[in-house]
């Protein structure tokens, strides 16, 4: 989701900027234009400080908790080695960028188990000429919860690189390497890689809702997600599949994010394929879809 979202906000404001140029200017006797404003860049948050907390506030208090999801266990049918290849559309412009999500092996992490997630974004011409946008995420993820141990970004855009190594902890006593800083979590926070792995995974024939705390980098935020629909038939560059269509929704000290409301579809296969992923924003939507697998 987080790398979605980088793509889609430089998918969304060259969109805008696409449109903006073919409106005709107004005369100079006319009353003054009011424009819209433009999309805002990347987040540059600060890192917390070590020691700090970042959970929000949750809207928790005010309405019962719904029961959590059974976790899964150290048989995750995770593959070692898959890579997925998916191509992002936004409103009218397509293939504005490309992505791939890779499982890259399951390893010992610190004295634990763990699985290393990646995720790789680059935009695409003509989006490229005015966005360019490099980057890799990685997320090394408790093998049985998927809750994050350490989230990694390597952003390289527009000429700016930023490097951040986040070591998770929920008490402050877990170790980390000289290169990272401590980020104090809620107990079971899971980074946005190991979040759609664990969706990816739930039998959604059996699930209400879904929920927990998710944390992009910058921020920790409530999200909850559901089944929205059952058997839904996809078809995307990779082929056409019998899908579950599943509602994801961002809180953050409990109101929704308005611009954070996705849809992800997973194959009725034997992974749990997402093949396709919906986001709708307030400029325009945008469609992220699988182009192949191996």
């Amino acid at each position: 989701m987080g790398v979605v979202a980088a793509v889609l906000v430089a998918g969304v404001a060259y969109y805008w900027l696409q449109e903006r140029a073919a409106r005709p200017q107004p005369a100079l006797a006319s009353a003054p234009e009011v424009r819209p404003p433009a999309e805002p860049p990347v987040s540059r948050a600060p890192q917390p400080e070590p020691g700090s907390v970042v959970a929000p506030r949750t809207a928790e208090t005010a309405e019962p908790r719904r029961a959590a999801a059974p976790e899964p266990g150290a048989g995750l049918p995770l593959r070692t080695g898959e890579i997925l290849d998916y191509t992002a559309d936004v409103a009218k412009v397509s293939n504005v960028a490309n992505l791939r999500l890779q499982v890259a092996e399951r390893r010992n992490f610190l004295g634990k188990t763990a699985w290393h997630l990646q995720a790789f974004a680059h935009t695409e011409n003509p989006l490229r000429m005015v966005f360019e946008l490099d980057d890799q995420f990685d997320s090394y993820s408790d093998a049985g919860s998927l809750a994050s141990l350490q989230y990694e970004m390597h952003l390289s855009e527009r000429g700016q690189k930023v490097d951040s190594v986040q070591r998770m902890t929920a008490t402050g006593r877990e170790p980390a390497s000289a290169n990272a800083s401590q980020t104090r979590v809620l107990p079971g926070t899971r980074d946005p890689l190991g979040m759609m792995q664990y969706l990816r995974h739930l039998d959604w024939s059996k699930m209400h809702e879904v929920r927990g705390p998710v944390y992009d980098g910058h921020k920790l935020y409530d999200v909850r997600a559901s089944l929205a629909g059952g058997s839904q038939s996809v078809t995307v560059p990779a082929g056409t599949y019998a899908t579950d269509k599943v509602e994801i929704r961002v809180f953050d000290n409990g109101t929704e994010m308005k611009d954070a409301h996705f849809f992800v579809y997973f194959a009725h296969n034997d992974g749990r394929t997402p093949v396709l992923l919906e986001a709708e924003m307030p400029f325009a939507s945008a469609r992220v879809a699988l182009k192949s697998s191996k």
